[in-house]
């Protein structure tokens, strides 16, 4: 499968956050993303241009991280967290953190994240989040639109899991092909190359969930 965390994702516990929407839901996670990011910093007692520096991003871009200005991939999150010695999933820790044991996410409103496979015509809404120090899971709402896009192949750890919800659909896993229709579900190991082959109708909607087989495993890049 092929996120940039556009965290809308990590939950993107962790995860690929880019909210291309201003939705109260995403504007509130990057004013809490950019708060952490500005405390881990303090407490560290890092500049700025000390961090930008370690994550390998500009002055401007971490500024406008940490003022809430933009949002980001979840790639570049990585990349700060790794700077400032944290974990991904450091830095959602505390983001909306569910009272009774679970999680509700209502009709439309998954956080659309960015990742890989968003540049071969995916639309990504991540669904649901870990909050521990590992990701184990990552369940999303992926949209195909452009029957004419030319689709990347993914790899990525653990195992994934199709759900067709609209559409008909070439899936390719390997060398072989499978069409999936509403209803039809198709289960895969993440290390297989994998992709959309050909769109029969559009748009196409499907639930793709990748389970991770061990803590530490999950990537950033597991983009359907």
């Amino acid at each position: 499968m092929g996120m940039k965390i556009s965290p809308q994702s990590i939950l993107q516990s962790p995860m690929n956050i880019m909210a291309n929407d201003k939705t109260e839901t995403s504007r509130t996670l990057e004013s809490y993303l950019g708060n952490t990011v500005r405390d881990l910093r303090i407490q560290l007692g890092l500049t700025i241009a000390d961090v930008s520096e370690r994550a390998g991003i500009s002055r401007g871009m971490l500024s406008k991280i940490e003022n809430a200005q933009t949002a980001t991939s979840l790639d570049t999150l990585e990349q700060i967290a790794n700077a400032l010695g944290v974990t991904l999933a450091r830095l959602f820790r505390t983001y909306n953190i569910p009272t009774g044991g679970a999680q509700l996410v209502k009709n439309g409103q998954g956080m659309e994240v960015v990742r890989r496979g968003t540049r071969s015509g995916h639309t990504y809404h991540l669904l649901a989040y870990d909050q521990g120090p590992h990701k184990t899971f990552e369940p999303f709402l992926i949209t195909l639109q452009d029957p004419g896009e030319e689709f990347t192949s993914f790899e990525h750890p653990g195992t994934e899991f199709i759900h067709m919800l609209e559409g008909r659909l070439e899936y390719r896993v390997g060398n072989d092909t499978y069409l999936l229709e509403p209803g039809d579900s198709l289960t895969f190991r993440g290390e297989i190359p994998h992709r959309p082959e050909k769109m029969h109708t559009s748009p196409i909607r499907f639930l793709a969930i990748i389970h991770y087989d061990a803590p530490g495993t999950g990537s950033s890049e597991a983009n359907t």
